[in-house]
């Protein structure tokens, strides 16, 4: 597979959700669809092992098994980001080791998310891991998740420090800090925004695109708000925007993982609810999905 260049990666990355069966293992075969379907609606690329993945519910061999899984089935399609973080550095090395290995195009890297750390520690973390490999990494800032932050200056330094850092997905919902990142260090990173009712302002300002949960769901109208931003037709991308949002707000406000797998069954692929202890969505909050994407259709 060949390599990608830090001006390569754009566009409208699904960050993929991991289905289950009914005894909650994963299944490889509603995987492939899921990997089908994002292509098969123009995506620019995919993210295996992130969030919407429920990576923390996974156990680290099952992460190695989708990462492989989702590289054999893309099959060069699109690019493959592997999300290849972890609770302590040698296990993120050695996940990051195996992805490389395994052919994925672009490492995404969250810092550890239990033990909280100082932001030392976690540049440390950031520099070991990234010089372990020889792939394009993409930084993960998810504050909520990990107590760090990874401010638009950080984050640059770090890009001009690391010639491997190409790239940032910023899920710190925080959009001044978004606006600096695509304004003041585009020249060395590439900025994904990764709260999804954020897309278009972030494409429009400029951003390298989205790693969107919700393109899972509604992939090819996602793709077709990019395209329209990139052919600088702003108008007509915000008409098609105001089309989907209410379904990503509607899928936004529940718990987001749940939410993403009611919208796929809703859309006739049973990929499962969330691996316990998350529950599925409510009933009233089912309704509120399927009546957005609904009217999507009309």
């Amino acid at each position: 597979m060949t390599s990608t260049t830090a001006t390569d990666l754009r566009g409208i990355l699904t960050a993929l959700a991991t289905p289950f069966d009914a005894d909650e293992n994963i299944d490889t075969a509603v995987l492939k669809q899921l990997v089908d379907r994002s292509v098969d609606n123009g995506v620019d690329g995919v993210v295996v092992g992130g969030s919407t993945a429920e990576v923390a519910a996974l156990s680290s061999d099952e992460r190695l098994q989708l990462v492989e899984n989702v590289i054999e089935y893309t099959a060069g399609r699109v690019p493959v980001v592997a999300q290849t973080g972890a609770t302590s550095t040698a296990e993120a090395i050695r996940h990051s080791r195996a992805a490389q290995s395994a052919g994925a195009d672009v490492l995404m890297l969250v810092t550890p998310y239990y033990e909280p750390l100082s932001l030392d520690e976690t540049l440390n973390y950031i520099r070991e891991v990234s010089s372990s490999v020889d792939l394009p990494v993409m930084l993960y800032n998810i504050p909520d998740a990990t107590g760090v932050n990874l401010s638009a200056d950080t984050a640059g330094s770090l890009a001009e420090e690391i010639d491997n850092i190409r790239y940032i997905k910023d899920s710190g919902a925080d959009w001044e800090q978004a606006l600096r990142l695509i304004h003041h260090h585009s020249d060395k990173l590439g900025t994904f925004i990764g709260w999804d009712p954020y897309l278009y302002s972030a494409l429009a300002e400029g951003a390298a695109g989205a790693v969107a949960g919700a393109a899972n769901v509604v992939p090819s109208e996602l793709v077709s708000v990019s395209r329209l931003i990139a052919e600088d037709k702003l108008v007509e991308a915000r008409t098609e925007w105001n089309r989907v949002y209410p379904a990503i707000d509607a899928m936004i406000s529940e718990n987001f993982i749940a939410a993403v797998k009611a919208g796929l069954r809703h859309n006739g692929i049973s990929a499962g609810v969330p691996r316990r202890p998350v529950a599925d969505v409510p009933a009233d909050a089912t309704g509120r999905i399927t009546a957005a994407l609904d009217a999507l259709q009309r």
